[in-house]
This record gives structure tokens, sequence and C-alpha cells, in this order.
């Protein structure tokens, strides 16, 4: 199991983050964490299973509209 949150965006930039930062994502199986679904056009990524929302803008450290 990888203990980091790895995307890459469409401009081909990979960002990765710890996953302790998302403790929803951190205590899940490798099956639930790769269970994602982009959401509003790619600003942000949801897990159904554990109710989990993270946008782009949060892990690139932008503010949030």
């Amino acid at each position: 199991m990888d203990n980091r949150l790895s995307i890459q965006l469409a401009d081909e930039r990979e960002i990765s983050v710890p996953l302790a930062w998302f403790p929803r994502l951190q205590n899940t199986t490798d099956e639930q964490r790769n269970a994602w679904e982009l959401i509003g056009s790619g600003v942000g990524i949801h897990w159904q299973e554990i109710d989990e929302d993270i946008s782009v803008a949060g892990l690139l450290g932008l503010p949030e509209d």
C-alpha cells in the first residue's frame, strides 16, 4: 500500500501528498482508494464509498471559491 496520494493534472504536472493529510483515505483498502471519480468537471476527486471529496485547488494550496 502506498502512503501517498498522487494525481496527474491535465497539463501533466504530478502532485503527491501524504495520505496522513486525509485520514479517511489513509484508513481504506487499496480497492476503496482506487474507486474514485472526478467531480465538477475535474475540479475535485470524490470517493463515494468513504464519502470523501478533495479539491485540486486544495492540493495545490490555492484558495477555493
